[in-house]
């Protein structure tokens, strides 16, 4: 190696992040497409100092949750299930009747919770979006900037 300086890969500190807020509007968006994105930017992918064992990420504001497009048939075939805890109590509910019901979020945070890894610092990266039916939300105070999903 002679006379070269040996650079250490830099790692950022958690205490160092800053982390800022973005808002997405999801009507006329493909879900999946949509969800990749979203799971990107509350990793912290977009950022020149992304580290992957630290919260790097930014939180993500999505809205018009309920106007999201699925391709193909899925509206119709794709299946949301989830067990009551009961014997037997395996409840079932497809896209459409779950996107036209009062919980239309959980079509997306479901498919953004499927790209987030599967441990701690997933469950504290989920925290980070807020997913909201119509085109309001309370977080304005925080002022939001508006993400290209391009």
């Amino acid at each position: 190696m002679g006379a070269q300086a040996h650079r250490a890969t830099q790692s950022v500190r958690p205490q160092d992040v800053v982390q800022r807020w973005h808002i997405i509007d999801a009507e006329d968006q493909v879900l999946g497409r949509l969800a990749t994105r979203v799971a990107s930017v509350l990793r912290g992918k977009h950022r020149p100092d992304y580290t992957p064992h630290v919260d790097t990420g930014d939180f993500v504001i999505v809205v018009n949750a309920e106007k999201v497009m699925l391709t193909g048939r899925k509206r119709e075939k794709k299946l949301y299930r989830h067990h009551t805890g009961y014997t037997g109590h395996v409840k079932s509910i497809n896209a459409d009747d779950l996107l036209n019901s009062a919980h239309a979020d959980r079509v997306i945070r479901n498919a953004v919770r499927g790209m987030l890894p599967k441990n701690n610092l997933g469950r504290k990266l989920y925290k980070k979006l807020k997913v909201y039916t119509g085109p309001e939300h309370p977080h304005t105070a925080q002022k939001p900037e508006e993400l290209d999903l391009g």
